[in-house]
């Protein structure tokens, strides 16, 4: 058999779409060791302190509210991708295993949260968490210092609210293959509904189950949008934080913020495609 032809134009296409997505990267990169406080001009490598040409690395980790900033953001990330996880796992085991009442509805209504803008759903959840609040603190007369606002917590429910419908179609199609005779086996040798799905159900889809909470995960450290509607005093997080700098400078230091947070979600999202790969 000949070998199929290669077109010369598409090959420059191909290059042409790689060097405008990468290069922003690899300046971005190049700049967080720049000497210079700004980012006009690359005056050469920074050689500063006991850190060397990582002086801006080393700044940024002494600076106590990128390191809250940070630790915010890994506690919402965590905490909406382990329960949106649960929850979309269960909602993929109801949708794909059973027929129930209003079943098509609820599939549609699935794609909701993915096929809306972002800046919709964060308006949407901030009037919705504003009016049960208000509610609540006028139903109770709460007093001001007790009055439920905006924080950490409204974050991670709008975090798990867009995050479940991601992990349920990712779950669900690592169950399209599934076959239940393994199940029905288990059974006729004796085990119970919970040990057959600990034994062999959860086993066998346990890599559709890892890729929806990497994508989750993803999701939730890059989210922006949602978060800048429903977040409040002493919940911000790292793209919050990175905002407010921009708006005034931008410096090595953000630069090598912003390089660490590329490796990081580079990181994560291969290790949700060598899952969804293993499918």
């Amino acid at each position: 058999m000949s070998a199929k032809k290669q077109s010369p134009w598409l090959a420059l296409v191909s290059i042409l779409i790689y060097f405008f997505l990468y290069t922003p990267i690899i300046v971005l990169i190049v700049f967080s060791f720049n000497a210079s406080r700004t980012n006009v001009v690359f005056e050469g490598v920074v050689n500063q302190g006991p850190c060397g040409p990582f002086y801006w690395y080393c700044e940024l980790f002494r600076n106590r509210s990128v390191m809250d900033a940070t630790r915010n953001t890994l506690i919402i990330a965590f905490t909406s991708t382990i329960v949106s996880t649960i929850i979309g796992t269960m909602a993929a085991l109801a949708l794909q295993r059973y027929d129930f009442f209003g079943k098509k509805v609820s599939e549609t209504t699935l794609y909701f949260p993915i096929v809306t803008p972002e800046i919709v759903m964060g308006i949407g959840i901030l009037v919705f968490f504003s009016a049960v609040f208000g509610w609540i603190n006028t139903a109770l007369a709460l007093a001001p210092s007790q009055r439920l606002t905006m924080g950490l917590g409204t974050v991670i429910v709008s975090h798990i609210a867009f995050s479940i419908p991601f992990v349920t179609l990712v779950v669900r199609a690592r169950l399209h293959g599934f076959d239940d005779r393994l199940e029905e086996a288990a059974m006729d040798l004796g085990a119970d509904e919970f040990t057959t799905f600990r034994k062999i159900t959860l086993p066998l889809i346990a890599p559709g189950v890892l890729a929806g909470a990497m994508l989750a995960f993803t999701l939730s450290l890059d989210d922006f949008i949602i978060t800048f509607f429903t977040t409040g005093p002493g919940a911000t997080t790292l793209p919050i934080y990175v905002y407010g700098l921009l708006r005034r400078i931008v410096t090595p230091e953000l630069n090598a913020l912003s390089t660490i947070w590329v490796f990081v979600v580079l990181i994560v999202v291969a290790i949700s495609q060598w899952f969804q790969r293993r499918e």
